[in-house]
Protein backbone atom coordinates (compact mmCIF):
# COMPACT_ATOMS: atom_id res chain seq x y z
CA UNK A 1 0.00 0.00 0.00
CA UNK A 2 1.75 3.05 -0.92
CA UNK A 3 2.25 5.88 2.08
CA UNK A 4 0.46 9.41 2.61
CA UNK A 5 2.08 12.38 1.78
CA UNK A 6 2.15 12.63 5.48
CA UNK A 7 4.09 9.12 5.82
CA UNK A 8 6.66 10.07 3.59
CA UNK A 9 7.32 13.63 5.19
CA UNK A 10 8.03 15.58 1.91
CA UNK A 11 7.07 19.23 1.30
CA UNK A 12 8.55 18.76 -2.13
CA UNK A 13 4.51 18.26 -4.06
CA UNK A 14 3.52 21.29 -1.76
CA UNK A 15 6.39 23.18 -3.37
CA UNK A 16 5.80 21.91 -6.63
CA UNK A 17 1.96 23.41 -6.70
CA UNK A 18 3.38 26.84 -5.29
CA UNK A 19 3.79 28.61 -8.58
CA UNK A 20 6.99 30.69 -9.30
CA UNK A 21 5.60 33.95 -9.64
CA UNK A 22 4.59 33.31 -5.52
CA UNK A 23 9.07 33.45 -5.36
CA UNK A 24 8.52 36.74 -7.07
CA UNK A 25 10.52 39.30 -4.56
CA UNK A 26 10.14 43.34 -5.63
CA UNK A 27 13.09 45.25 -3.76
CA UNK A 28 11.07 48.42 -4.47
CA UNK A 29 7.59 46.84 -3.74
CA UNK A 30 9.51 45.85 -0.15
CA UNK A 31 11.19 49.16 0.34
CA UNK A 32 7.82 51.11 -0.16
CA UNK A 33 5.96 49.51 2.94
CA UNK A 34 9.27 49.62 5.12
CA UNK A 35 9.15 53.23 4.44
CA UNK A 36 5.18 53.53 4.74
CA UNK A 37 6.04 51.45 8.59
CA UNK A 38 9.23 53.65 9.52
CA UNK A 39 7.19 56.85 8.51
CA UNK A 40 4.70 56.04 10.64
CA UNK A 41 6.95 54.80 13.46
CA UNK A 42 8.36 58.40 13.44
CA UNK A 43 5.31 60.41 13.11
CA UNK A 44 3.45 58.13 16.07
CA UNK A 45 6.83 59.26 17.91
CA UNK A 46 6.51 62.73 17.22
CA UNK A 47 3.00 63.00 18.56
CA UNK A 48 4.34 61.24 21.82
CA UNK A 49 6.92 63.92 22.11
CA UNK A 50 4.04 66.12 21.97
CA UNK A 51 1.03 65.41 23.52
CA UNK A 52 1.06 65.95 27.36
CA UNK A 53 -2.81 64.05 28.18
CA UNK A 54 -2.32 60.45 29.53
CA UNK A 55 -5.11 59.20 27.66
CA UNK A 56 -3.35 60.23 24.56
CA UNK A 57 -0.50 58.95 25.82
CA UNK A 58 -1.67 55.42 26.29
CA UNK A 59 -3.25 55.18 22.90
CA UNK A 60 -0.43 56.20 21.03
CA UNK A 61 1.99 53.98 22.80
CA UNK A 62 -0.48 51.21 21.57
CA UNK A 63 -0.51 51.98 17.75
CA UNK A 64 3.36 52.79 18.24
CA UNK A 65 3.15 49.07 19.33
CA UNK A 66 1.64 48.32 16.36
CA UNK A 67 4.01 49.67 13.68
CA UNK A 68 6.83 48.53 16.17
CA UNK A 69 5.39 44.73 15.27
CA UNK A 70 4.82 45.78 11.70
CA UNK A 71 8.22 46.96 11.16
CA UNK A 72 9.19 43.82 12.90
CA UNK A 73 7.82 41.71 10.79
CA UNK A 74 9.21 42.77 7.27
CA UNK A 75 12.29 42.78 9.50
CA UNK A 76 11.50 38.84 9.83
CA UNK A 77 10.67 38.85 6.16
CA UNK A 78 14.39 40.28 5.25
CA UNK A 79 16.19 37.60 7.66
CA UNK A 80 14.35 34.87 5.53
CA UNK A 81 15.65 36.80 2.54
CA UNK A 82 11.92 37.27 1.56
CA UNK A 83 12.18 40.87 1.53
CA UNK A 84 14.32 41.56 -1.80
CA UNK A 85 16.33 39.73 -4.51
CA UNK A 86 19.42 41.33 -3.25
CA UNK A 87 21.24 40.18 -0.20
CA UNK A 88 22.64 42.84 0.99
CA UNK A 89 19.66 44.81 0.73
CA UNK A 90 18.06 41.64 3.20
CA UNK A 91 20.59 41.88 5.52
CA UNK A 92 20.90 45.19 6.18
CA UNK A 93 17.10 45.76 6.23
CA UNK A 94 16.37 43.06 8.46
CA UNK A 95 18.64 44.59 11.05
CA UNK A 96 17.34 48.35 10.82
CA UNK A 97 13.54 47.26 10.94
CA UNK A 98 14.25 44.78 13.89
CA UNK A 99 15.99 47.63 15.90
CA UNK A 100 12.63 49.38 17.49
CA UNK A 101 12.01 46.03 18.62
CA UNK A 102 15.27 44.81 20.34
CA UNK A 103 15.76 42.24 18.27
CA UNK A 104 19.04 40.58 17.44
CA UNK A 105 19.09 39.78 13.77
CA UNK A 106 21.85 36.59 13.89
CA UNK A 107 20.81 35.37 17.24
CA UNK A 108 16.78 35.47 15.25
CA UNK A 109 18.53 33.66 12.72
CA UNK A 110 19.61 30.86 14.77
CA UNK A 111 16.67 30.79 16.90
CA UNK A 112 13.32 31.19 14.89
CA UNK A 113 15.21 30.57 11.12
CA UNK A 114 17.37 27.79 12.25
CA UNK A 115 15.43 25.92 14.72
CA UNK A 116 11.85 27.04 14.67
CA UNK A 117 11.32 26.69 11.48
CA UNK A 118 13.71 23.71 11.23
CA UNK A 119 11.74 21.81 13.55
CA UNK A 120 8.21 23.53 13.70
CA UNK A 121 6.17 21.37 16.45
CA UNK A 122 9.18 18.82 17.42
CA UNK A 123 9.09 17.99 21.26
CA UNK A 124 12.92 17.74 21.47
CA UNK A 125 13.71 20.93 18.98
CA UNK A 126 11.19 23.35 18.89
CA UNK A 127 10.91 26.31 21.45
CA UNK A 128 8.38 28.30 20.82
CA UNK A 129 5.40 27.88 22.79
CA UNK A 130 6.02 23.68 23.23
CA UNK A 131 3.52 22.49 25.58
CA UNK A 132 4.46 20.74 28.81
CA UNK A 133 2.71 17.12 29.25
CA UNK A 134 1.42 16.57 31.99
CA UNK A 135 3.96 14.93 33.59
CA UNK A 136 6.58 17.44 32.81
CA UNK A 137 3.84 19.88 34.77
CA UNK A 138 3.73 18.05 37.46
CA UNK A 139 7.59 18.18 38.05
CA UNK A 140 7.80 21.55 38.53
CA UNK A 141 8.00 24.26 41.54
CA UNK A 142 4.72 25.36 42.77
CA UNK A 143 6.44 28.72 41.17
CA UNK A 144 6.99 27.10 37.82
CA UNK A 145 3.49 25.79 37.74
CA UNK A 146 2.29 29.38 39.13
CA UNK A 147 4.71 31.02 35.92
CA UNK A 148 3.14 28.75 33.78
CA UNK A 149 -0.64 29.45 34.61
CA UNK A 150 0.05 33.04 33.83
CA UNK A 151 2.17 32.50 30.88
CA UNK A 152 -0.68 30.31 29.28
CA UNK A 153 -3.63 32.55 30.51
CA UNK A 154 -5.38 34.32 27.97
CA UNK A 155 -3.04 38.16 28.60
CA UNK A 156 0.23 36.17 29.28
CA UNK A 157 1.36 35.63 25.85
CA UNK A 158 3.43 38.76 26.21
CA UNK A 159 5.81 37.55 29.73
CA UNK A 160 5.87 34.43 27.59
CA UNK A 161 7.55 35.87 25.06
CA UNK A 162 9.96 38.21 26.72
CA UNK A 163 11.00 35.77 28.81
CA UNK A 164 11.12 32.48 26.96
CA UNK A 165 12.24 33.72 23.36
CA UNK A 166 13.67 37.09 24.04
CA UNK A 167 15.33 37.07 27.06
CA UNK A 168 16.73 33.05 27.14
CA UNK A 169 17.05 32.53 23.67
CA UNK A 170 18.09 36.16 22.17
CA UNK A 171 19.67 38.30 25.19
CA UNK A 172 21.11 36.17 27.53
CA UNK A 173 21.69 32.30 26.00
CA UNK A 174 25.61 31.24 24.78
CA UNK A 175 25.48 30.78 21.25
CA UNK A 176 27.36 27.84 19.45
CA UNK A 177 30.61 28.90 18.75
CA UNK A 178 30.63 29.13 14.75
CA UNK A 179 27.47 31.71 15.99
CA UNK A 180 29.24 33.98 18.49
CA UNK A 181 30.81 36.91 16.42
CA UNK A 182 28.12 37.28 14.66
CA UNK A 183 25.82 37.29 17.40
CA UNK A 184 28.33 39.57 19.63
CA UNK A 185 28.22 42.28 16.95
CA UNK A 186 24.50 42.34 16.60
CA UNK A 187 24.32 42.47 20.08
CA UNK A 188 26.39 45.77 20.09
CA UNK A 189 24.22 47.40 17.23
CA UNK A 190 20.99 46.52 19.26
CA UNK A 191 22.42 48.18 22.43
CA UNK A 192 23.99 51.00 21.21
CA UNK A 193 20.60 51.70 19.41
CA UNK A 194 18.63 51.28 22.78
CA UNK A 195 21.36 53.54 24.45
CA UNK A 196 20.60 56.07 22.29
CA UNK A 197 17.28 56.05 22.13
CA UNK A 198 16.93 56.22 25.80
CA UNK A 199 19.16 59.18 25.86
CA UNK A 200 17.17 60.63 23.62
CA UNK A 201 14.21 60.21 24.85
CA UNK A 202 15.09 61.40 28.44
CA UNK A 203 16.56 64.05 27.07
CA UNK A 204 13.71 65.44 25.17
CA UNK A 205 11.47 65.00 28.48
CA UNK A 206 13.98 66.56 30.90
CA UNK A 207 14.63 69.59 28.06
CA UNK A 208 10.32 70.27 27.93
CA UNK A 209 10.37 69.95 31.90
CA UNK A 210 13.34 69.55 33.90
CA UNK A 211 11.83 66.91 36.25
CA UNK A 212 12.90 63.90 36.38
CA UNK A 213 9.59 62.18 36.91
CA UNK A 214 8.35 63.59 33.29
CA UNK A 215 11.78 62.17 31.52
CA UNK A 216 11.55 59.33 32.89
CA UNK A 217 7.75 59.01 31.50
CA UNK A 218 9.41 60.11 28.51
CA UNK A 219 11.38 56.82 27.64
CA UNK A 220 8.55 54.98 28.63
CA UNK A 221 5.97 56.53 26.03
CA UNK A 222 8.91 55.85 23.49
CA UNK A 223 10.72 53.20 24.36
CA UNK A 224 9.74 50.72 26.62
CA UNK A 225 5.72 51.17 26.39
CA UNK A 226 5.96 50.38 22.73
CA UNK A 227 8.59 47.62 23.58
CA UNK A 228 6.09 45.89 25.90
CA UNK A 229 3.15 46.25 23.62
CA UNK A 230 5.06 44.40 20.63
CA UNK A 231 6.01 41.62 23.16
CA UNK A 232 2.50 40.90 23.78
CA UNK A 233 1.18 41.20 20.28
CA UNK A 234 4.40 39.21 18.94
CA UNK A 235 3.59 36.74 21.83
CA UNK A 236 -0.07 36.01 20.72
CA UNK A 237 1.00 36.17 17.39
CA UNK A 238 3.07 33.07 17.76
CA UNK A 239 0.60 31.44 20.06
CA UNK A 240 -2.29 31.40 18.09
CA UNK A 241 0.02 29.99 14.88
CA UNK A 242 0.81 27.16 16.65
CA UNK A 243 -1.36 26.45 19.81
CA UNK A 244 -4.63 25.44 19.13
CA UNK A 245 -6.99 22.01 19.38
CA UNK A 246 -6.51 21.58 16.17
CA UNK A 247 -3.08 22.04 16.05
CA UNK A 248 -0.62 18.98 16.60
CA UNK A 249 3.29 18.65 18.17
CA UNK A 250 5.10 16.13 17.63
CA UNK A 251 7.40 13.32 19.50
CA UNK A 252 11.07 13.34 17.52
CA UNK A 253 9.74 9.89 16.18
CA UNK A 254 6.98 10.86 14.22
CA UNK A 255 7.76 14.24 12.83
CA UNK A 256 8.35 15.42 9.83
CA UNK A 257 8.45 18.00 7.05
CA UNK A 258 5.11 17.56 6.52
CA UNK A 259 3.08 17.24 9.52
CA UNK A 260 4.99 19.97 10.84
CA UNK A 261 4.39 22.70 8.12
CA UNK A 262 1.04 21.19 7.11
CA UNK A 263 -0.38 20.21 10.08
CA UNK A 264 1.19 22.35 13.13
CA UNK A 265 0.53 25.58 12.35
CA UNK A 266 -2.12 27.24 10.90
CA UNK A 267 -3.74 29.91 8.38
CA UNK A 268 -6.00 33.01 10.39
CA UNK A 269 -8.02 35.83 8.19
CA UNK A 270 -7.74 39.04 10.18
CA UNK A 271 -9.78 41.83 9.55
CA UNK A 272 -8.04 43.90 6.79
CA UNK A 273 -7.65 47.07 8.39
CA UNK A 274 -5.51 44.62 11.22
CA UNK A 275 -3.43 43.41 8.10
CA UNK A 276 -2.37 46.65 7.54
CA UNK A 277 0.29 46.05 10.60
CA UNK A 278 0.57 42.33 10.42
CA UNK A 279 1.77 42.09 6.61
CA UNK A 280 -0.03 38.61 6.16
CA UNK A 281 2.05 37.01 9.01
CA UNK A 282 -1.06 34.64 9.87
CA UNK A 283 -1.20 33.17 6.27
CA UNK A 284 1.24 31.00 7.85
CA UNK A 285 0.95 27.38 6.37
CA UNK A 286 2.70 28.95 2.86
CA UNK A 287 5.33 30.95 5.19
CA UNK A 288 6.04 27.65 6.76
CA UNK A 289 6.40 25.84 3.70
CA UNK A 290 8.84 27.71 1.61
CA UNK A 291 10.26 31.02 3.58
CA UNK A 292 11.47 33.06 1.22
CA UNK A 293 7.72 33.60 -0.36
CA UNK A 294 7.62 37.65 0.19
CA UNK A 295 4.67 38.04 2.52
CA UNK A 296 2.37 39.69 -0.51
CA UNK A 297 2.73 37.14 -2.24
CA UNK A 298 1.48 34.65 0.04
CA UNK A 299 -2.19 34.60 -0.01
CA UNK A 300 -1.75 33.05 -3.85
CA UNK A 301 0.53 30.52 -2.55
CA UNK A 302 -2.77 29.86 0.47
CA UNK A 303 -5.09 29.55 -2.62
CA UNK A 304 -2.76 27.07 -4.34
CA UNK A 305 -1.69 25.04 -1.97
CA UNK A 306 -5.51 24.92 -0.45
CA UNK A 307 -6.50 23.52 -3.72
CA UNK A 308 -4.12 20.90 -4.54
CA UNK A 309 -4.45 19.02 -0.76
CA UNK A 310 -7.98 19.78 0.49
CA UNK A 311 -9.03 19.44 3.51
CA UNK A 312 -5.29 19.57 4.96
CA UNK A 313 -4.74 22.94 6.17
CA UNK A 314 -6.52 24.99 9.11
CA UNK A 315 -8.13 27.69 7.33
CA UNK A 316 -10.26 30.28 8.86
CA UNK A 317 -11.33 33.70 10.18
CA UNK A 318 -9.47 34.30 12.96
CA UNK A 319 -11.96 34.82 16.55
CA UNK A 320 -11.74 36.40 19.78
CA UNK A 321 -13.55 33.56 21.41
CA UNK A 322 -11.70 30.97 19.62
CA UNK A 323 -8.02 32.24 21.56
CA UNK A 324 -10.14 32.47 24.56
CA UNK A 325 -10.87 29.23 24.13
CA UNK A 326 -7.85 27.76 23.62
CA UNK A 327 -6.21 29.73 26.21
CA UNK A 328 -8.66 28.22 28.60
CA UNK A 329 -8.37 24.23 27.03
CA UNK A 330 -4.67 24.00 25.58
CA UNK A 331 -2.58 24.31 28.63
CA UNK A 332 -1.31 20.93 28.41
CA UNK A 333 -0.63 18.31 25.79
CA UNK A 334 -0.59 14.21 25.68
CA UNK A 335 2.07 13.56 23.05
CA UNK A 336 0.78 9.94 22.61
CA UNK A 337 -2.98 10.68 22.18
CA UNK A 338 -2.67 13.65 20.28
CA UNK A 339 -4.44 16.08 22.29
CA UNK A 340 -4.48 18.96 24.31
CA UNK A 341 -6.07 19.38 28.04
CA UNK A 342 -7.29 21.93 30.27
CA UNK A 343 -5.74 21.90 33.91
CA UNK A 344 -8.54 20.52 35.07
CA UNK A 345 -9.05 17.64 32.12
CA UNK A 346 -5.63 16.73 33.42
CA UNK A 347 -5.84 15.93 37.10
CA UNK A 348 -9.37 14.29 36.62
CA UNK A 349 -7.33 12.05 33.55
CA UNK A 350 -4.19 11.21 35.13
Amino acid sequence: MPKTLAEEGSLAPVRKVIPKSCYYRSTKHSLAYAGRDLFAYIAILSALIMVHNWWADIILIVVCGLVVSALFILGHDASHSAFSEYKWVNSTLSRILMLPSLHIQAAWDLGHNRIHHGFTARRDMDFVWRPYSVEEYLELTKFGRLRHRIEWSWAGSGIYYLREVWWNKMITFTPPKRWTKAIKKDKRLVLAWLAFASVAAISVGWFQSHNWLSATWMWIKLVGGPFMIFTQIIGWTVYVHHVGPEITWWNRQEWNRWRAQMESTTILRLPKVLNIFFHNIFIHVPHHVEMQIPWYQLPQAAQEIEKAFPGTVVDKAFKIRDYLFSTRTCKLYDYEKKCWFSYKAAKVSY
